[in-house]
């Protein structure tokens, strides 16, 4: 039986999840869902609570999962926690930060990978 991708999804965003736990982060949720987009997994620590892109990539050749995370999607994520921060406002009061965990044969954890004003900027690609 052949793995789906969503399956390879599933195993990343473990991993991913499993990794961040040892690092003395905790899980807020998973998957989380609205109008304008989704948000992989959202932990936090004493002071932040941290948005996190998970992006698998079994072949790196045309560039790891970090590279595939575009200005469009990190416009999304962004709108996506605004949301979930009106919707858990006990959140609210804690910093905020986005990362991306880039996982193909190593895992990448890649801390403030982008910011609000990485989004305003035009894309010079």
């Amino acid at each position: 039986m052949t793995e789906t991708n969503i399956q390879r999804g599933n195993d990343a965003e473990n991993r991913a999840l499993e990794f961040l736990e040892t690092q003395g982060l905790r899980l807020v949720t998973r998957n989380f869902l609205c109008k304008v987009g989704e948000i992989d997994l959202i932990v936090r620590d004493q002071t932040t609570v941290i948005f996190v892109e998970v992006r698998y990539r079994q072949d790196t050749s045309r560039g790891t999962g970090a590279e595939t995370v575009t200005r469009s999607k990190m416009i999304k994520i962004i709108n996506s926690a605004r949301y979930f921060l009106t919707q858990h406002p006990i959140h609210a009061e804690l910093d905020c930060r986005f990362d991306v965990i880039s996982i193909s044969a190593s895992l990448d954890w890649i801390q403030n990978a982008f910011t609000l004003d990485d989004t305003l900027q035009k894309d010079s690609r």
